[in-house]
């Protein structure tokens, strides 16, 4: 019997930012090696648009703190990272905010030129409490693949009170897929993957999902071709340093980045594990052995590390 082909894929059901695509009649086992690397590719390999560096008038450095403002630089800054931009060209982009009187400040409240479109403007940036106060702030808006943190950026050169901060591109929220069996002719065994893709906002679904199709089709195509780069290195050596450095730079992310809630980096921290591979490296009822840490937070945890392709280490 020869391999068949799967039938194109269905949306069977789309709300928001999120929608379940759902591929059938894919040869027994398929289910796994195409729904795996299906996600592994949203996860990682889509471009998206992140605050890269601040200036906050007032605060010479991250630990800085600002009169008449309950949040210090470090909540205003992990505040500026939940905000989400979609950026046309390839260019860096430059916004500001600037806000006064007594307050709450909102990521609408950010100035930006006509390539940038602020997609989560109800986020929570700081609470001004006088009718003194002042906040202002100068962003860097790039565009790039994946989380890259400060440190594999290199030794930038920074004006005097400007902050680099590790920078979210990846759009996609979330990827979640399921296999079941299906009946094709006599048999039963064929596979059926429902793929369920959550965005920020600054991409459809539909669209990421096509994106990553296409990004396989590119790697797969390249090794049939034999493709050389210019440094001697095949295509396959290429992919699998890539592959190594988006696994290193998943593993330098902060546990602040991982939208767990403050209770559960609170727990994490004062056991510790400060970045995604401190927690990797933990098995599950080492997690549980840290003062304060209940199920709802080993649960909380576990659900974040399986957005990002990761477990706990086993037991």
């Amino acid at each position: 019997m020869e391999i068949t082909l799967p039938s194109k894929y269905k949306i069977i059901k789309s709300e928001g930012n999120s929608a379940v695509f759902e591929i059938e009649n894919l040869y027994p086992g398929y289910g796994i090696t195409i729904g795996n690397a299906l996600r592994r590719v949203l996860l990682s390999s889509l471009k998206g648009a992140s605050v890269t560096l601040v200036k906050i008038k007032g605060a010479s450095h991250e630990f800085s703190t600002i009169p008449n403002i309950i949040e210090d630089v470090v909540e205003i800054i992990l505040n500026l990272k939940q905000v989400r931009f979609k950026l046309d060209g390839d260019q860096p982009q430059y916004a500001t905010l600037k806000v006064k009187g007594e307050r709450k400040v909102t990521a609408k409240d950010i100035d930006a030129p006509s390539q940038v479109t602020v997609i989560n403007k109800d986020t929570h940036i700081a609470t001004l409490t006088d009718k003194k106060a002042e906040l202002e702030i100068e962003l860097t808006i790039e565009k790039g693949l994946g989380y890259v943190p400060v440190e594999r950026r290199g030794k930038e050169k920074l004006e005097i009170g400007a902050i680099a901060i590790d920078a979210i591109y990846t759009p996609i929220r979330k990827v979640n897929y399921e296999v079941e069996n299906m009946r094709v002719g006599d048999r039963t065994d064929f596979n059926r993957i429902k793929l369920l893709v959550e965005t920020d906002g600054s991409i459809s679904p539909e669209e990421s999902f096509r994106k990553a199709i296409n990004i396989l089709i590119d790697q797969f195509n390249s090794l049939i071709q034999g493709a050389e780069v210019s440094n001697g290195k095949s295509s396959k050596e290429i992919i699998e340093v890539e592959s190594k450095e988006s696994i290193e730079d998943i593993t330098k992310m902060k546990i602040e980045d991982l939208n767990l809630s403050t209770r559960t980096i609170n727990t994490l921290t004062a056991g510790g594990v400060k970045t995604v591979g401190g927690l990797i490296k933990k098995t599950e009822s080492g997690l549980r052995e840290i003062d304060g840490m209940g199920d709802a937070g080993v649960k909380e945890i576990k659900k974040s590390l399986m957005k990002l392709g990761l477990s706990f280490r086993e037991e």
